[in-house]
């Protein structure tokens, strides 16, 4: 589902590393090897959002008078997942990546023909961890997170969290003294009264699936859709 979700985006990809393994995997494993699969085949340098840096690799929009990620006047209809999920795109590529103007040269390694990339010693690129304000609550119970791996995936990569029916992040934060700690390092997706982003939610959509409502829609793309319903996933008696 995954990858038929994504399978017309020119940004995202899927790795099914985490379901290839033999046993469950945490949150701060994936994390670190993506970290380590990028450093591999892009020879790219890969920090930590600690990590002191001559660019501001890391960090909110300077223009105070920004946009939210989605806004566009000229739409009446509701956001679909894949409008949302684009909008984060073009916010992440401001927030979390910095390319210097550098010529560019023809780079293979054993493991990829990435063809023209960037010149590596010239480039940044920093690994975080995309999650609902929902997730980001669950740091704050007591016992759920290994706390040393919460140190690692705030603390060393960072977070980006996209709000969930208007969640008080600011209050979820300083339940947690690890997400007060190092509260600089999330980053909390602004969102749209018109469009709001917590329409992006997987359990909203198979409460719509089982529902039989169409406004699955707004939250699935159709290939996702197809897939479900031929495979009977999700659907009660009912539905």
């Amino acid at each position: 589902m995954c990858q038929l979700a994504v399978q017309n985006s020119d940004w995202i990809r899927v790795d099914p590393w985490e379901c290839y393994q033999d046993t469950w995997q945490t949150t701060c494993s994936v994390l670190e090897h993506h970290r380590d699969l990028m450093k591999r085949v892009t020879g790219c340098i890969l920090s930590n959002v600690n990590t002191p840096s001559m660019t501001p690799v890391i960090g909110q929009p300077q223009n105070e008078n920004s946009q939210p990620i989605y806004q566009n006047n000229n739409v009446s209809t509701k956001p679909t997942a894949a409008k949302i999920l684009g909008k984060v795109g073009e916010s992440l590529s401001r927030i979390c990546c910095v390319r210097p103007p550098v010529e560019r040269f023809t780079f293979v390694d054993e493991n990829a023909n990435l063809g023209t990339v960037m010149r590596y010693e010239e480039i940044e690129l920093r690994i975080l961890l995309l999650c609902g304000s929902d997730l980001l609550e669950s740091f704050c119970i007591p016992g759920l997170w290994n706390e040393a791996d919460m140190e690692v995936i705030v603390g060393d990569f960072g977070i980006v969290v996209v709000p969930r029916d208007a969640a008080d992040t600011d209050r979820i934060m300083n339940h947690s003294s690890i997400l007060r700690k190092y509260k600089n390092n999330i980053m909390v997706v602004k969102d749209d009264i018109n469009h709001p982003m917590s329409v992006v939610s997987s359990t909203k959509s198979r409460l719509a699936l089982q529902h039989g409502d169409g406004h699955v829609v707004d939250y699935l793309s159709q290939p996702v859709i197809d897939y479900i319903l031929k495979s009977q996933l999700y659907i009660n008696a009912s539905g």
